[in-house]
């Protein structure tokens, strides 16, 4: 990255950390096309998407960084996070199951349990039991 794209992802990475998606998403542009397939890179856009409630593109981002790197467990819980906003929580289930296994902080579990928690109460609801 240049000196120009590297203030333009720092300002980005600002602008997101004042809640301000889609201005960070106009930031990041630059960034995208210079150094696109950078994890980093693609991280931040995906929490940009996923501030912004562009739910499709964050997941893209966030599995272009699962894809480069099976063992990030931060990715793979943004991936969670942005499979449940869909309400597909069996496939957010499994993103959660890993990054937990991984990193298994609180945040990681509560989400975990959270998703596991709304699957076996739809399970119960099903007519078919």
């Amino acid at each position: 990255m240049t000196d120009s794209t590297f203030d333009a992802f720092r300002q980005a990475e600002a602008l997101l950390a004042e809640r301000r998606p889609l201005d960070a998403l106009r930031a990041l542009s630059v960034v995208l096309e210079v150094a696109g397939d950078e994890p980093s890179v693609q991280l931040l856009a995906g929490r940009a998407y996923l501030g912004s409630a562009q739910f499709q593109r964050a997941e893209e981002a966030f599995r272009k960084v699962v894809d480069l790197d099976p063992s990030d467990y931060y990715a793979r819980f943004a991936l969670g996070r942005t499979l449940q906003r869909q309400s597909r929580l069996t496939e957010a289930l499994a993103q959660f199951r890993m990054a937990a296994a991984m990193n298994p902080t609180p945040e990681y579990q509560e989400a975990l349990g959270e998703v596991s928690a709304r699957l076996a109460v739809e399970r119960d609801r099903r007519p078919d039991r």
